[in-house]
């Protein structure tokens, strides 16, 4: 029972130490700094997407914009919660800079890492997303996560919704996975 308490202490005090973020009265030399790291962490998500993910880059680039959270690590003992911060990317360039973060109540145990990228692939669905204070997936817009088969390619009839997403952990891409109730709010890094 020792250890269960332990890992779930451990646990919290990850999600809590994850969802600190840069305060107001850092410098900007501090801010600089914080965004260059996350734009080179987003820089090797992405490589590792299209490394993994057959049709990935090609999807990437026909996308209005793409939201990557390098790392989201969640975290807890049946109460849990996950947090990540990452990059809005349009045209290649990073757009703004945003934090992502859920909560969970199940049999859950242990803390886990993963990469999330979301794809807004109309105009429409990346000017609704970046003009919202705070976006929720499944409630401001659907996110139709890339269900891939043995060949690890997109279907034709997912990429045709104008939100989807991939899901990546350390095995490989995530099929079956959902990120409804996910809150995304624009970080002033």
């Amino acid at each position: 029972m020792n250890k269960r308490i332990f890992l779930a202490a451990t646990a919290g005090l990850l999600v809590v130490s994850a969802c600190s973020t840069t305060s107001p009265s850092a410098g900007s030399a501090d801010a600089a700094t914080k965004r260059a790291s996350v734009d080179a962490s987003v820089n090797e998500a992405l490589a590792t997407l299209y490394a993994q993910a057959k049709g990935s880059r090609e999807l990437v680039a026909k996308a209005s914009g793409v939201l990557v959270f390098p790392s989201v690590v969640s975290a807890g003992f049946v109460i849990g919660g996950s947090y990540g911060q990452g990059a809005l990317r349009a045209g290649g360039r990073t757009q703004a800079y945003y934090s992502m973060a859920a909560g969970s109540v199940g049999l859950l145990a242990g803390a886990e890492s993963k990469s999330v990228y979301i794809l807004f692939m109309t105009p429409d669905s990346l000017a609704k997303f970046t003009a919202s204070s705070g976006w929720t997936a499944g409630v401001d817009a659907s996110v139709t996560l890339i269900n891939v088969g043995a060949d690890a390619s997109a279907s034709t009839e997912t990429i045709k919704q104008p939100v989807v997403g991939y899901v990546l952990t350390k095995g490989g891409l995530m099929a079956n996975l959902s990120i409804d109730g996910t809150k995304i709010t624009r970080l002033e890094i």
